[in-house]
């Protein structure tokens, strides 16, 4: 029992020895020249950086950086790890990434569409650059790789900028959808780049923020407004509705580039109560549908007679006591084609 125990004590020592002998040789130098002394020279700078202020940080951080590039690199090509399929380095591609951050990071913002969209290609660049060049330490000499070799490495080069160029159309997709949320309501079935996780024809919520803010204003300017007056007002109701929607879209749509691709239009119908109004907004941009679409709700507005005091009412002119009532529908239509013509 007591030799087993024994054994089995030794053999837990042996085992820390081991680990403690991997970590050792990891981190600590063999001697003054190496990788980890680059990374060492990284975490000090940054250190040091931490502690200075102005240019002279901005200068500890740029060496800091290249100390950490300088030292990854050295330590993932010493027993380079190949990315399954490929002849490319995982330490390139790692490297890749730190270059990429560091030439194309932005203050607290290390993380960008460039930093992205430019790690493939300086991946591919950072493997192919040392096939120019033959000898080790001091004794290097410039070379032109073998035949089979550039073959690899344009095909390298080349599949790494398709994969950016396929990110970069990521980032301009989604730049554009941010930017233009409305051609979300679009139908990309006939896209071969484009894949729709939605059901088309959603309709385009700006299109209807537009109308949900202009019809409290139009309210304003008919109800309860005599019937002559909203009369005038809706023969001139092109110029009055064009000219409420353009304050809107200003107000409600200034954070976004389509703002200037919707109009807005009423129409306007004579029905034997009153009139028939439809609030249009119009979407001016870019659509697979060669005729556009456009939201529509519609409001009808009629006579009413207004409650008088009949102690004060003018009996001999009734018209006076003749007022407009609009009641609007609650939700907004959408509708793919042309808006309908003004009658």
């Amino acid at each position: 029992m007591n030799f087993l125990f024994l054994k089995d004590l030794f053999g837990v020592f042996k085992f820390v020895e081991d680990v403690y002998a991997r970590v050792r040789r990891l981190l600590v130098p063999p001697k003054a020249y190496s990788w980890q002394t680059l990374i060492y020279l990284s975490i000090f700078s940054w250190f040091a950086s931490s502690l200075a202020v102005g240019y002279v940080r901005d200068i500890i951080s740029f060496f800091g950086w290249l100390f950490l590039i300088a030292g990854t690199s050295w330590y993932t090509t010493d027993d380079p790890l190949r990315i399954p399929g490929t002849f490319m380095p995982v330490g390139a591609v790692v490297t890749g990434f730190l270059v990429s951050v560091f030439a194309f990071g932005q203050g607290e913002d290390v993380i960008t569409p460039r930093t992205i969209v430019l790690w493939p290609t300086i991946s591919a660049l950072i493997t192919a650059i040392p096939e120019f060049f033959e000898g080790s330490g001091t004794d290097v000499q410039t070379q032109i790789p073998k035949p089979e070799i550039r073959q690899r490495l344009i095909v390298m080069v080349a599949s790494c900028m398709i994969l950016s160029s396929w990110i970069q159309f990521y980032f301009v997709m989604d730049n554009w959808l941010r930017e233009y949320p409305s051609l979300q309501a679009d139908n990309f079935k006939q896209s071969t780049f484009v894949i729709r996780t939605e059901s088309p024809e959603k309709i385009p919520v700006n299109g209807v923020l537009i109308l949900d803010k202009l019809q409290p204003l139009v309210e304003e300017q008919v109800a309860g407004r005599p019937w002559s007056q909203v009369e005038r007002w809706l023969i001139n109701a092109d110029q009055q509705v064009g000219n409420l929607g353009k304050r809107v879209i200003e107000r409600n749509l200034a954070k976004y580039e389509e703002k200037e691709l919707w109009v807005v239009r009423p129409r306007v119908v004579n029905t034997k109560s009153g009139y028939t109004l439809d609030l249009l907004s119009i979407w001016t941009g870019p659509s697979s549908n060669p005729r556009g679409f456009y939201v529509q709700k519609s409001c009808r507005v009629n006579p009413i007679a207004a409650p008088t005091n009949s102690s004060i009412a003018n009996v001999s002119k009734p018209d006076k006591a003749t007022v407009a009532e609009i009641d609007c529908d609650r939700i907004s239509k959408f509708i793919a084609g042309s808006p309908p013509a003004q009658q």
